[in-house]
């Protein structure tokens, strides 16, 4: 690293420490706002809050990270190239190739960034603050409503492949893991379904590895006819080769941007087998998820030519078209994802198509300067 190194990345650096910590202050004002109400109201304590806040912080990380680079870039290379020094160091001899190996570096640097947030912490994050804030409104709960209805989830219908087994639930407790009304019915590759469980209650028992089933009847059918062979009524029974996941059942239902990438890259090998047009959202936003590791490159790649387009350009042009640039990326996710939808394109295509056409443009932009 020579003295211009240093002084480049000492100038952008502070101004993207100073941009990312508004930008998470803003984000941290915001969350307390539209949460806060609403666990006070629950009874959640001043810990718990703060707990809350401070957990879905690193979710939102990783989305204002390439917009503070991006903000952060045109500001700084604005400067330095009204000040002159990128024409002095030109000037000199040294290529402007060479003067931007810094920042594509911290680009790089950032990428990585990105994708441990994406893969690990934002994962996490997402999971965890849910958890804390589902804990808070079931303590709330249970001081009015009986326990098999706190956190309840009503009308779960689940159907796994794997086993041929279709669940439902009329009602499933997430803070108990208590299911009400239930009905599995068991089926085989013949026209009627093979047996049939209905039961007041079931649980999961994670330590036997099976589920537990209350006040109910097992019916058998011919898998011929569909006529019942038997009709025994129980209290108590426990299906040892029943291993479905309550959790996933539960998710089912879920919106795809409301889930965290582990819990996307479940539904998306859930739903291919057993509902493959389903599967197309869960899948879109799984690979957009992985696509926004390229974002700091990309903004990088905009942020350079339209930072040092010429003296005398207004500044606010040069941001002007940045923004306008990420509206174009906006336009190209919605009819990306409209196109996967429709089964036009691969989900893996649609996710990746607007970073693709954004570092085209880039790539172009980028050649053109002198």
């Amino acid at each position: 690293m020579n003295t211009f190194d240093r002084h480049l990345l000492r100038e952008w650096l502070q101004i993207l420490f100073l941009v990312l910590a508004a930008m998470l202050g803003l984000l941290t004002v915001q969350i307390s706002y539209d949460e806060l109400r609403g666990m006070l109201e629950a009874g959640a304590h001043l810990n718990e809050v703060v707990k809350y806040v401070l957990t879905a912080m690193p979710s939102f990380f990783a989305l204002v990270l390439p917009l503070a680079i991006l903000i952060s870039l045109l500001f700084t290379l604005g400067k330095l190239h009204r000040a002159n020094e990128l024409t002095a160091m030109r000037a000199a001899g040294v290529g402007f190739v060479r003067l931007m190996v810094p920042v594509w570096v911290v680009g790089f640097l950032a990428c990585g960034a990105v994708w441990y947030l994406n893969s690990t912490l934002v994962p996490w994050s997402v999971e965890t603050s849910d958890k804390l804030k589902a804990a808070i409104e079931y303590r709330q709960q249970s001081r009015t409503l009986e326990k098999d209805k706190v956190g309840a989830v009503y009308n779960i219908a689940f159907d796994d492949p794997i086993s041929g087994r279709m669940w439902f639930f009329n009602r499933y407790s997430q803070a108990a893991q208590l299911g009400s009304g239930v009905s599995v019915t068991q089926r085989l590759p013949g026209k009627f379904p093979a047996s049939q469980i209905l039961a007041a209650q079931a649980w999961a028992d994670p330590v036997k590895g099976g589920w537990f089933f209350k006040d109910g009847r097992w019916i058998e059918f011919d898998p011929e006819t569909g006529e019942v062979e038997a009709n025994r009524p129980f209290t108590e029974k426990f299906m040892a080769d029943f291993h479905e996941d309550p959790a996933l059942m539960v998710l089912t239902d879920r919106r795809a941007r409301d889930l965290s990438f582990f819990e996307l890259g479940r539904l998306m090998r859930y739903f291919a087998v057993q509902n493959p047009a389903k599967a197309i959202d869960y899948a879109v936003r799984y690979y957009s998820i992985l696509a926004d590791t390229l974002g700091p490159l990309i903004v990088i790649a905009i942020a350079i030519p339209f930072a040092v387009s010429g003296v005398r350009v207004n500044p606010v042009i040069g941001v002007s078209k940045s923004i306008g640039l990420f509206v174009l990326y906006y336009i190209l996710t919605v009819l990306a994802n409209t196109a996967a939808a429709r089964g036009w394109m691969q989900a893996e295509y649609a996710a990746w198509m607007p970073s693709a056409v954004l570092i085209l443009l880039a790539g172009y932009f980028f050649s053109r300067v002198r």
